[in-house]
């Protein structure tokens, strides 16, 4: 239940309640002011009727000695006084009133009917003034929730927005309430965070340029040494360095809102085995590409690759082989046999400078590393437009899945012959 209903419902209820309380206390009061000026009334006719009777005279709807008598009047003449009782035994309501005159007893009814509907047609003007209060307590609160409501909702996707990385979303604030200050407050969190991302992709930037002449020179430095494992090893460390540096650079670009995609129209299987073969050796033993079906994508050839080559390392790395990727019309699945992704990285996605190490059955790690192939796969992607999700299929290892039917090319001719190659 959402919390505009829990406010309308909540308000509705309460009018109601307070018209049935109202109704309550109005009938009582009624009846009871009712019946006690009927009693008064029926008193003094009846101090009326004893004197005319001492006079001689009675009257004709005056009762001398009844037969039938209410219990509680016969108890009240027994001890001398003047009994007024109001009979419901009967088919319709009677007022008694009774006194001792010599040695006759003296008695006067009345019909109740009359007071009695009076008292059903205010009950059932209640019932309608209270239906429709609670009906127009229910339409303000409704609309009085929906109000809030919509504030709250438009702070939540806001809130949404700025999780999903567009730092530059804001709420106007509107009024002087908590909802406003709950406003207030998102802004300049968001503002913060803003400022605190962009002062940390500053740094991340500075630092790698700073790093890639250096590094640049290192590498080229190693080329010099002369053959042997002490000079490969340098070579080989250059070489991760100056990835690492590039890898950097990369991320901060993505960080930005600087990137625009180059379309053009390419076979994806095509993209598929050029990123497959950029990202392993010659040969390399535990893959297969099964292209079920194929399709034209009008994308980024070269973020595409970027992608699948990620993928596919970080499978090889992470993960374990047998490998499969797998094209299926515009969508494209990497799938290994290692531990599976954790569960972190499924719940919040790829986040840089953190792996989060999943766990197997035996212990092993899916790997260690920096958390930078996946983080930029995902900036990629999200440059392309593209969906990228990862999953832990129920048979077990993990499975990155990259969605490019948005980007499928619809013109004729764009489908492809199946084709069940290996790579």
């Amino acid at each position: 239940m959402g919390l505009r209903t829990k406010i309308g419902v909540a308000i509705t209820a309460t009018a109601a309640l307070v018209a049935v309380i109202m109704g309550l206390v109005v009938h009582h009061r009624t009846a009871v002011n009712s019946l006690e000026t009927s009693r008064d009334t029926i008193r003094s006719r009846l101090s009326i009727a004893v004197d005319d009777h001492a006079a001689g005279v009675d009257r004709r709807r005056v009762l001398i000695n009844p037969t039938v008598l209410p219990v509680p009047l016969r108890e009240a003449i027994a001890r001398g006084e003047t009994g007024v009782h109001l009979d419901r035994s009967g088919p319709e309501p009677e007022l008694w009133a009774a006194r001792r005159s010599g040695k006759d007893v003296i008695a006067l009814r009345h019909s109740y009917l009359r007071q009695d509907r009076k008292l059903e047609a205010l009950d059932r003007d209640l019932w309608l003034a209270g239906s429709i209060g609670t009906a127009l307590a229910c339409l303000v609160g409704v609309a009085f929730a929906t109000m809030l409501g919509r504030r709250l909702d438009a702070s939540a996707r806001t809130a949404e927005r700025i999780a999903e990385g567009d730092l530059s979303a804001r709420i106007e604030p509107r009024g002087k309430d908590e909802i406003a200050r709950l406003t207030t407050a998102l802004n300049t969190m968001a503002d913060a965070l803003a400022a605190r991302l962009q002062a940390e992709r500053d740094v991340t930037s500075d630092i790698a340029h700073e790093l890639r002449t250096p590094v640049a020179g290192l590498v080229a430095a190693a080329g010099l040494l002369p053959p042997g494992r002490p000079a490969e090893m340098v070579r080989e460390r250059a070489r991760r360095v100056s990835g690492l540096v590039e890898d950097v650079l990369e991320v901060a670009r993505l960080d930005g809102s600087t990137e625009r995609a180059e379309p053009e129209v390419r076979p994806l299987d095509e993209l598929v085995r050029r990123a497959v073969r950029s990202a392993t050796a010659p040969g390399q033993a535990g893959l297969e590409i099964r292209v079920l079906r194929a399709e034209l994508v009008e994308t980024d050839a070269r973020r595409v690759e970027r992608i699948l080559a990620n993928l596919v390392s970080n499978a090889f790395r992470h993960g374990a082989a047998p490998v499969r990727v797998e094209v299926e019309g515009g969508v494209v699945r990497v799938h290994d046999q290692g531990p599976g992704f954790p569960a972190e990285l499924l719940a919040r996605g790829p986040v840089r400078f953190r792996t989060g190490a999943g766990q197997s059955a035996e212990g092993a790690g899916r790997g260690q590393g920096l958390g930078l192939g996946l983080t930029i796969a995902a900036g990629q992607a999200r440059v392309l437009g593209a969906r990228l999700r990862f999953a832990n299929p129920a048979g077990g290892g993990a499975e990155a899945v990259l969605d490019l039917r948005a980007s499928v090319h619809t013109e004729e001719g764009a489908g492809r012959v199946p084709d069940d190659g290996r790579g």
